[in-house]
């Protein structure tokens, strides 16, 4: 009689492991699990901020360190880029053309403003000061739009590097967390009332959890109008994904035909030409499909909710991935620099969304 060795054992006999993804993909969820539980133990602080912060504490604890940046390597990076991807495409439920719409062209004209001077002002500003790679480009983006959702769209047609991507997500997030606790103590001062308040939070604060955890402290008809004006915002997200795929793919097509020039053609400016990134990205395509559906009104409240519960966990365990990449030796060096251009951006979405909001009030 012959005994079959059981297929786990057979495996490790083999020397079988799991998927690389694997080991970094249950620590994501892990993280996203702790995430929630401080959320719940703490409701002012937004899921989304918390895994950033533990994605960052867990690449600095001694115990953790090691397996962050080694074994678990491969799995919160396809968490950071392959779970956003699908974030941002359920993101695109939470928003209505009737929505847009009923705010009336004169505010989504206020909010085009705020985002195209936010957006310009940051990437110029952040050039001027040398910032390394991607994050002038990458904080403006996240400033103007929507936050670290919107830094993760554009680092996959910029094709940006990984800490340029967790350095631009840890200061976006520290800004709009210090938001969370400062605008609600100007409202007064800067004479708002509750619905010119939750235009200015939507105009001006970074990521849909920090919002609402903003607006909601004057009252249900400031949250409901912030939320529609950050939705504004977020519909932004597939222009300007756009225009930078077609920047990049220019660019691409000029090395190319410098390098011809210089050496002919070559097999390095095909393989240029083969990795160009599409002019739509598949997921933003997958972000206006998701919108359009929802325009429909076909979609039951529940199956709405489970998709914003499922885009709020995808986003989480990104951002943790995400968190997880930041290195703060590293960044102290370009640390006073990159504070720098986080204050100024602040100031000028808030300056530039409080005057749209007074003229449009």
């Amino acid at each position: 009689m012959t005994l079959t060795a059981a297929p786990g054992r057979a495996r490790q006999a083999a020397g079988w492991r799991p998927p690389a993804p694997a080991y970094g993909l249950g620590l994501a969820a892990a993280g996203v699990a702790a995430a929630w539980g401080v959320h719940r133990l703490l409701p002012a602080v937004p899921l989304l901020t918390a895994a950033v912060v533990l994605g960052i504490v867990a690449a600095h604890l001694p115990g953790a360190r090691g397996l962050v940046r080694g074994v678990c390597r491969a799995g919160l990076s396809f968490a950071g880029k392959r779970l956003m991807r699908l974030g941002i495409v359920l993101l695109g439920l939470k928003l209505s053309l009737d929505d847009v719409l009923g705010l009336g062209w004169a505010t989504v004209a206020m909010v085009l403003g705020v985002v195209a001077a936010t957006f310009c002002g940051t990437w110029w500003l952040g050039r001027r000061m040398g910032l390394r790679g991607d994050q002038p480009l990458l904080i403006a983006t996240g400033y103007s739009i929507c936050g670290a959702s919107a830094i993760g769209a554009v680092s996959e047609v910029s094709d940006s590097d990984e800490r340029d991507v967790a350095t631009s997500v840890a200061l976006v997030t520290l800004c709009g967390t210090l938001a969370i606790a400062v605008l609600p103590l100007l409202q007064h001062p800067l004479g708002l009332g509750d619905e010119a308040f939750g235009r200015w939070v939507g105009a001006s604060v970074h990521d849909v959890g920090q919002v609402v955890a903003t607006a909601q402290t004057a009252g249900p008809s400031a949250l409901g109008d912030a939320v529609l004006v950050k939705l504004v915002r977020v519909a932004l997200l597939a222009p300007l994904v756009a225009v930078l795929a077609t920047s990049v793919r220019a660019r691409g097509r000029a090395k190319k035909v410098a390098g011809q020039a210089a050496q002919g053609e070559t097999a390095q400016g095909e393989a240029q030409e083969r990795r160009r990134p599409p002019l739509v990205p598949l997921f933003v395509l997958g972000f206006l499909a998701m919108t359009a559906l929802r325009s429909t009104d076909v979609l039951s409240t529940t199956v709405l909710d489970t998709a914003a519960t499922a885009q709020e966990l995808l986003l989480a365990a990104a951002l943790f991935g995400l968190g997880s990449a930041v290195h703060l030796p590293s960044l102290t060096r370009t640390g006073a620099r990159v504070a720098a251009l986080g204050l100024c951006a602040w100031v000028v979405i808030a300056g530039a969304s409080y005057g749209g909001v007074l003229l449009t009030t």
